[in-house]
């Protein structure tokens, strides 16, 4: 049994699934998550197959129910939590005078109260972790949407700094705990949620997710007595931003 644990949302393909491979690699047990059973199943097998510990609870993330069933399988398989990564999230561009209230809930639901629902149920966990080594871990995915509004994505960039600035607050409240948060702002990623924009920015030019889970191996370690409460991630030059990034 792996000495520390994790859980990571949004971790079928993507972001998700390189910090999970990353935090793997690393020695730690994992609990991974995301919404379609059939890829996250595979994703879970190609991680076995590198020799790491993990198991797969799918479901939808932005119900609260399937929320605790995350956190209860992972207490129940390694009964510890060391590092949450709140990495699930949607992207979905209106223009405001068409925006759709279904499409207002989705992103809110999962890109933000998702999150919140995941320190409320893990909190107990990462306080024993916190208690035990001081360096309890959150990292939650936002986006340089989340530093800087974005015309036809003002829904998703409103989340993401929803995000920021719930990080920014876990830090402040949980300091005596022992649990760091880390808010990850990246511009575009190379993931399936930048595939709409390739056409005009080729894959090769844009944010590597490997880029992503390194900035997160970083965190790892920091010693007890450093927080860093944000990382931000852009292409040389500046790049272009504001785009969906999971």
């Amino acid at each position: 049994m792996a000495q520390r644990a994790a859980v990571v949302t949004g971790a079928s393909s993507g972001i998700g699934l390189a910090i999970a491979r990353m935090l793997g690699q690393e020695g730690y047990g994992l609990t991974i998550a995301a919404r379609r059973p059939e890829k996250l199943a595979e994703a879970a097998q190609t991680l076995r197959d590198e020799g790491l510990e993990v198991q797969e609870i799918a479901g939808n993330l932005a119900d609260e129910e399937v929320i605790q069933s995350v956190v209860a399988a992972h207490k129940a398989k390694y009964d510890r939590l060391d590092v949450l990564v709140n990495n699930a999230g949607v992207g979905a561009g209106q223009a405001v005078a068409e925006i759709t209230a279904k499409r207002v809930d989705l992103q809110l639901d999962l890109n933000l109260r998702s999150l919140i629902l995941f320190y409320r149920e893990s909190i107990e966990l990462l306080r024993e972790a916190g208690a035990e080594h001081r360096n309890a871990l959150v990292v939650n995915t936002a986006s340089i949407s989340g530093k800087q509004g974005e015309p036809w994505l003002s829904v998703y960039s409103a989340t993401k700094h929803g995000v920021v600035g719930f990080t920014e607050a876990m830090n402040k409240e949980l300091a005596a705990d022992g649990i760091k948060s880390c808010a990850l702002c990246p511009g575009f990623v190379d993931t399936p949620m930048t595939d709409f924009v390739k056409g005009a920015v080729p894959a090769d030019q844009m944010i590597r997710p490997d880029d992503i889970a390194e900035g997160v191996r970083m965190l790892l370690r920091l010693s007890p007595g450093c927080v860093i409460p944000e990382i931000i991630f852009q292409q040389p030059g500046g790049g272009l931003t504001g785009q969906p990034t999971g």
